[in-house]
């Protein structure tokens, strides 16, 4: 229950941390081989790949810009939340189901979003505790 409580007391400064971290993946959008190689160390070739990593990096800045949002607006934290861990869970479970052989590169970005989803899930079971409450 703590550990809830300190959780809840620090959840702006924990979505501010997620936030600008994951708002990093907007180069994705400007420098797709770049970004593809600094985080999986190799890049995809041609036309159609610009796209679809050009909007993966909008998608996922787009989801560090609402952890960022929520962070400062109450009223929206709980959706942002759930959205934020959507993607995050989405991105584990991906490179754990399909991308073992890049888990070397990635493996520091699990560990972090993995910790932002514990986070994130504490937070929104400890808020609907206290509605249950109330």
């Amino acid at each position: 229950m703590r550990r809830v409580k300190l959780i809840a007391k620090n959840i702006k400064w924990i979505m501010l941390v997620s936030g600008v971290l994951t708002s990093t993946l907007l180069l994705a959008a400007i420098a797709p081989d770049s970004a593809l190689r600094m985080i999986f160390g190799e890049t995809l070739e041609g036309p159609l790949s610009d796209i679809i990593v050009r909007n993966w990096g909008v998608l996922v800045g787009l989801v560090g810009m609402l952890l960022i949002y929520g962070a400062f607006n109450e009223h929206v934290r709980k959706l942002v939340l759930v959205l934020a861990t959507t993607s995050k869970v989405a991105f584990v479970g991906l490179i754990l189901a399909f991308g073992s052989n890049y888990l070397s590169k990635v493996g520091a970005s699990i560990a972090i979003d993995t910790l932002f989803i514990v986070l994130f899930v504490v937070y929104l079971l400890g808020e609907m505790k206290t509605q249950d409450a109330a």
